[in-house]
């Protein structure tokens, strides 16, 4: 099925100031139903950038940058929102949300079948190389993600509820006021599959407290 194209509209102070168009890096199928879209992750696909060196046991990131990744435009400060899903069926499978100035600049938060067999909140930042975190994990195979800016200062969140979020990364990214802000479907490792973003939302808003999200 061919991706409807999809327009966003971008809220400032429960105002509509903008409609964004959605754009695919790496175009994959995809099936939008109201504020439900699902995305297939082909087979092999990631974002990870960096050389891994060799181990005796476990499995080690590979780099690629061929995920895809559907995504907007936003200017200056912002909060996204989005519940996630999955079936969880092979390691390193995610749904995920993606910021980016470029491919050697961006950053991921995840909610992912980690290599220790658990569902779990993690987090990846590139700056030419990347570095790899797990946080939290979380009971189910539903979550909430979030990522606030604020001037060059970003925050992940994770919820269980949408309600009450809770911090897995700060950090800084050398970005323009102009990033590209979306949806990322991975499965590094396996087969692939459908994942699953519903309620997502974009607010031109800056938060007051970047660590607690609000």
């Amino acid at each position: 099925m061919k991706t409807k194209q999809l327009y966003y509209i971008i809220r400032e102070n429960e105002r509509e100031v903008a409609e964004m168009i959605f754009k695919w890096l790496n175009e994959s199928t995809a099936a939008i139903d109201g504020d439900r879209i699902e995305i297939i992750a082909p087979a092999r696909t990631d974002f990870f950038c960096g050389s891994a060196d060799e181990c005796e046991e476990g499995i080690l990131p590979e780099s690629l940058c061929n995920a895809p990744y559907y995504y907007t435009e936003v200017e200056g400060d912002f909060v996204l929102k989005v519940k996630v899903s999955h079936d969880f069926k092979e390691t390193y499978d995610s749904a995920s949300v993606m910021v980016m100035k470029d491919l050697s600049c961006w950053a991921k938060c995840c909610f992912e079948l980690t290599d220790f067999g658990t569902h779990a909140a993690v987090s990846v930042v590139t700056r030419g190389d990347s570095d790899d975190a797990n946080g939290c994990n979380l009971e189910g195979n539903t979550a909430w993600l979030q990522v606030c800016r604020v001037g060059n200062n970003f925050a992940f969140h994770y919820s269980l509820d949408g309600i009450n979020f809770y911090m897995m990364r700060y950090f800084h990214l050398p970005v323009a006021v102009t990033v590209k802000v979306g949806l990322l479907a991975q499965a590094p490792t396996g087969n692939g599959g459908r994942r699953v973003y519903e309620h997502l939302s974009i607010e031109k808003r800056t938060v007051k407290n970047i660590r607690a999200g609000k």
